[in-house]
């Protein structure tokens, strides 16, 4: 008689991921599971990378209502929390490629970092590190992760401003690349 397979273990949910814990200055104070780090307010850091096409467009989505930071907002940026260890740049080419669904993305480039705090009770706080990228595969986002994705010309993404409900952290890292360009 043949013992049948195990059952595979269920994968690790996102709030169970360890991140590293920083401070005031970016530097690592302690580590934590994600979950708890967003429930207690623990500041931690994220990579935002800014992906365009062969025709300069920028990738926008809409956030699936599962995610567990700003459910069902749109967005101009790809990207998230990076893991405990990890730097800042492989955490950028990692999130870009798993929620883009390519592979072969040449690495981000880095643009600057800030100290985002945000949330009606200030208890939203990363620090956040901005990338660009050029992508030239056709995506395949994430479904996990993306409800809805286009490539729109900058100009439209300027119209949207107003117009759509953006994340802030993205919102926020937005408005500073713009000043970030104009020097």
């Amino acid at each position: 008689m043949s013992v049948p397979p195990p059952l595979p273990s269920p994968s690790p949910s996102p709030s169970d991921e360890i991140i590293d814990i920083v401070d005031e200055q970016d530097r690592v104070v302690g580590r934590a599971a994600r979950g708890e780090a967003y429930a207690r307010g623990l500041r931690h850091r994220c990579a935002f990378v800014l992906v365009r096409d062969a025709e300069d467009r920028i990738f926008v989505h809409r956030r699936t209502a599962a995610k567990m930071v700003f459910p069902s907002l749109y967005d101009m940026f790809v990207g998230g929390v990076v893991g405990a260890g990890e730097s800042y740049d492989d955490a950028a080419l990692r999130e870009a490629e798993e929620e883009l669904g390519v592979s072969g993305l040449p690495r981000p480039v880095p643009l600057f970092r800030f100290l985002y705090e945000g949330g009606a009770d200030g208890r939203q706080t990363w620090w956040s590190a901005v990338y660009e990228v050029r992508c030239t595969l056709p995506v395949r986002p994430q479904a996990e992760e993306v409800a809805w994705h286009a490539f729109l010309p900058e100009a439209e993404v300027e119209r949207r401003l107003e117009e759509w409900e953006w994340v802030p952290d993205g919102l926020d890292a937005y408005r500073r690349l713009r000043a970030h360009r104009a020097g």
